[in-house]
């Protein structure tokens, strides 16, 4: 089945979507940029430390950032009002929880009441209708909260190594019924032939890359029309960039790529970002975008793995629902009392949702 690969983790990687590399390659190689909507407007965090710095984006629609807020929008249009611009604060394309503030320094609450008002300054000049800070970590959120910034609740639903030996050791702390879907799952990969091959870093060739990127365009294409919003540029700066930081699943029929599956790592947690198949097999999304990454995060002694945005079809397969918090800034005071009413309707939904979610898990019960 999946090849096992054992890194050295030693390194102290950090998130990678907050690496300074990783939001200029977004910006040079044009996938996030004024022609696509996202105009960087990034703030220099202080002088000490020339790499510091707040993303800040503006954004002429609500395209690739997963906190939906088109209602919004158009409530406002109805009102004869422009909701566009605003300004984000976000990892474009990437919705998955972290740190906010490239760089190092330690902040202190003075500092960030000072950037909220250098981001309602700029939004006022800009006649930007509010501010969005999306998928915060508990630091961010709790740094930038104040009376002045609504705080919306969201859902996602991640797996967590509870000191696994391997897989068999995770399937064991399942129920029976669903312990046996994954292995007939797992199985069936068998009895296509397929095999899956697990490459990290410089290890994922040319070849490969460019294989992914078609199917990358290919899925999006499928999906909604469009080639996605990274171009292959962009691919090609983080393979060069941050290699230290890749793993892409590979699966193979008859000794041919079939299909691929993204991820970034760091030293606690793995993320799945993109996949996309030649045709389409049994259960091997499930194969290359869970159980895969999975078996990788087991193997490497990671704590957690982000598999991404939306899917209650991983609660069954282990993956458990957690809460994510974004903070956004109406500059409008009456729809700023009238979207505040919304979200507290919303949060109370999203906590009814999540204990149901809770009641799906598959584990065994103590």
């Amino acid at each position: 089945m999946t090849l096992k690969k054992t890194l050295n983790l030693s390194e102290n990687l950090t998130n990678p979507f907050i690496k300074k590399v990783f939001i200029d390659a977004l910006s040079e190689s044009n996938s996030a940029c004024a022609e696509t909507g996202w105009e960087p407007l990034h703030i220099k965090i202080n002088q000490g430390n020339a790499g510091a710095f707040l993303p800040l984006y503006l954004k002429t629609h609500s395209m690739g950032e997963y906190v939906f807020d088109h209602v919004w929008a158009n409530a406002y249009h109805r009102n004869g009002l422009e909701y566009y611009p605003k300004l984000v604060t976000a990892i474009p394309f990437t919705p998955s929880m972290g740190p906010r503030i490239v760089g190092s320094d330690e902040l202190t609450r003075i500092d960030y009441v000072e950037l909220v008002s250098k981001i309602t300054e700029i939004a006022a000049n800009l006649h930007s209708s509010s501010w969005h800070l999306l998928f915060g970590n508990a630091n961010v959120i709790n740094s930038f909260k104040s009376p002045d910034l609504l705080t919306r609740k969201g859902i996602q639903y991640h797996w967590y190594n509870r000191g696994y030996i391997d897989f068999d050791d995770f399937l064991n702390s399942l129920t029976s019924r669903k312990r046996k879907m994954i292995k007939k799952e797992r199985e069936s990969i068998s009895r296509q032939e397929i095999t899956v091959s697990i490459l990290t870093g410089k290890k994922i060739d040319t070849s490969i890359w460019d294989l992914f990127y078609r199917l990358y365009e290919r899925t999006y294409a499928k999906r909604n029309g469009t080639r996605g919003y990274l171009t292959k540029e962009f691919f090609s700066l983080v393979s060069s960039l941050m290699s230290d930081q890749l793993m892409m699943a590979v699966a193979m029929q008859h000794e041919e790529p079939i299909a691929c599956a993204l991820y970034f790592y760091d030293s606690e947690c793995l993320y799945g970002r993109y996949w996309g198949s030649i045709s389409e097999y049994d259960h091997l999304h499930f194969e290359l975008c869970y159980y895969a990454g999975i078996e990788f995060v087991i193997t490497n002694k990671l704590l957690r793995f982000d598999a991404g945005a939306q899917g209650e079809h991983k609660l069954i397969r282990g993956f458990e629902p957690v809460e994510t918090t974004s903070l956004h800034w109406i500059r409008h005071p009456k729809f700023r009392v009238a979207i505040g009413s919304f979200l507290e309707q919303e949060e109370a939904y999203i906590v009814e949702h999540m204990e149901r979610a809770r009641q799906l898990l598959p584990y065994k019960t103590k």
